[in-house]
């Protein structure tokens, strides 16, 4: 008797179960012989209480939503083998392998075993707080941040490295990230893109007031440590994936380093990070000149920048460039209406504002 498959389902909150995406992955991967569980990313757990993960029969998770629900399911397979795959329902998607209109090809590849695994690295978080015996323990795919309370404008912190004091500033908060999260909030606060083969750990202050604070990227043997030294009113927070929080008071100090442990991406396909990181952020390839050029090669100019029209002028020189010069700017204006470059190539010097 062939032994029945596992697999289990995460959506988002906001699509129901009986929806028709999630009716149709499960009635696909029903059809290849999969037991399926379907589990809505609505359950939201504490600091250092851990999570219930999954059991080593299931074969693979398949999540129906953005970034936000590939995290969720990543508390259920961590410490175990189980992959997890996603479908991008969400705005970027950058942890998602496939959309929505590719289901019925990916289910029928997930049933035939079809996919590579993408190890990516976790970061185990350590919670030492004043006149407490025993430390909180946690970890993040993503990132953990330390910010401050809600009545506190800003925190005071120092920071280590291998026990190491390297500064110490006020800021907003701080955030200490993977080699996956630097895509994230990381990203979002001017931290560098860190491949996800770079076995690193990157810190980056949020609006620290000081001159010297610039984001940091440590080794994956070292370890950052972060002492909460004053705040205003409240305690700070401390969150790790945007998803588990603890408040911190004064005194304490949180510890990050690289888990043993590490998520298995199912990939369908053999596209490299570069071409993810370009897709996914629709980054701009080609320059503001290339752009323009491509706007006068469309209007049929010449290989001089002049229409057949424009040709007439030619004993005019003078019209002549200003035409070319017209033509310029009015391919410019269509890239960037907020900025006047009328005056840039008319005259050669631009607008003072």
């Amino acid at each position: 008797m062939t032994k029945a498959r596992s697999a289990i389902v995460v959506t988002h909150q906001r699509f129901a179960l009986s929806s028709p995406i999630v009716s149709q992955v499960v009635e696909a991967l029903r059809s290849y012989g999969f037991r399926v569980q379907v589990q809505a990313s609505d359950t939201l757990y504490s600091f250092g209480q851990g999570v219930p993960t999954v059991d080593e029969t299931t074969e693979i998770v398949v999540v129906l939503g953005g970034d936000g629900t590939i995290l969720k399911a990543v508390e259920l397979v961590k410490g175990t083998d189980v992959p997890v795959i996603g479908i991008n329902l969400g705005h970027v998607g950058f942890l998602a392998e496939f959309e929505s209109f590719e289901i019925e090809t990916a289910m029928k590849r997930i049933a035939e075993k079809d996919y590579t695994i993408d190890d990516r690295m976790i970061a185990d978080v350590e919670l030492w707080e004043p006149d407490q015996s025993e430390l909180l323990k946690d970890w993040a795919l993503n990132d953990m941040v330390i910010y401050h309370g809600p009545h506190s404008p800003m925190i005071q912190v120092g920071v280590t490295v291998d026990d190491v004091a390297v500064s110490s500033f006020g800021c907003d908060g701080l955030i200490v990230s993977t080699p996956t999260g630097s895509t994230a909030y990381a990203f979002s606060a001017g931290g560098p893109i860190v491949w996800p083969g770079v076995k690193a750990l990157e810190m980056i202050p949020i609006a620290a007031h000081a001159l010297f604070t610039r984001p940091l990227i440590i080794g994956s043997e070292s370890t950052f440590g972060i002492s909460v030294l004053e705040t205003r009113q409240d305690d700070a927070v401390i969150t790790c994936d945007g998803r588990r929080a603890h408040p911190v008071p004064v005194g304490s100090r949180v510890v990050v380093r690289q888990s043993k442990d590490t998520l298995h991406l199912a990939r369908l396909s053999d596209a490299r990070f570069t071409d993810r990181l370009v897709t996914k952020f629709n980054l701009p390839v080609v320059g503001w000149h290339e752009q323009a050029q491509k706007r006068l090669d469309s209007k049929n100019l010449d290989s001089r920048g002049k229409t057949s029209e424009e040709r007439k002028m030619a004993e005019n020189g003078s019209e002549n460039d200003q035409a070319h010069n017209q033509a310029i700017v009015d391919a410019l204006s269509e890239m960037t209406p907020r900025r006047d470059y009328r005056r840039t190539f008319a005259t050669g010097k631009e607008d003072e504002c």
